[in-house]
């Protein structure tokens, strides 16, 4: 049992964190904490023109309401948005605040990436704690 566990968030096509959740509370000690994390990455600079003035904030607002959502029932849970590479984000964090557990989804990958997606595969790599992968099932 885990005292700390970080889960990611994705919003992607057909990432649902709800097992990740799932996974997460069972893997929870008594007392222990649940923080959920996406990582937004930055707009591409050809496109920052195009986007109206505030967006950014208002998507961190969305996506932490959002998740706060998703927490709810969860005692003790806390959430972050940040924003950067997911990967360097993911692991930052869980070394910064000694989660002891990180549980990442994985999707089914293309050739490039043939047993992890890619952001997955680098947090399994370089995580200096558990981590417990989130298998997809395939889509339909």
């Amino acid at each position: 049992m885990y005292s700390h566990i970080l889960v990611t968030v994705a919003y992607e096509a057909e990432k649902d964190a709800a097992p990740s959740l799932e996974i997460a509370k069972a893997l929870l000690a008594p007392g222990g904490q649940i923080t959920l994390i996406h990582v937004m990455e930055p707009a591409p600079v050809f496109a920052l023109s195009y986007l109206p003035e505030g967006w950014r904030d208002e998507m961190h607002d969305a996506i932490e309401a959002d998740m706060r959502r998703m927490a709810e029932g969860l005692s003790g849970a806390a959430t972050v948005v940040a924003e950067g590479d997911a990967a360097h984000e993911i692991l930052e964090h869980a070394r910064a605040q000694r989660v002891d557990c990180i549980v990442i989804a994985s999707h089914r990958p293309g050739t490039q990436n043939l047993l992890l997606g890619s952001t997955a595969s680098k947090v399994v790599a370089r995580a200096q704690c558990a981590v417990h992968v989130a298998r997809r099932p395939p889509a339909r």
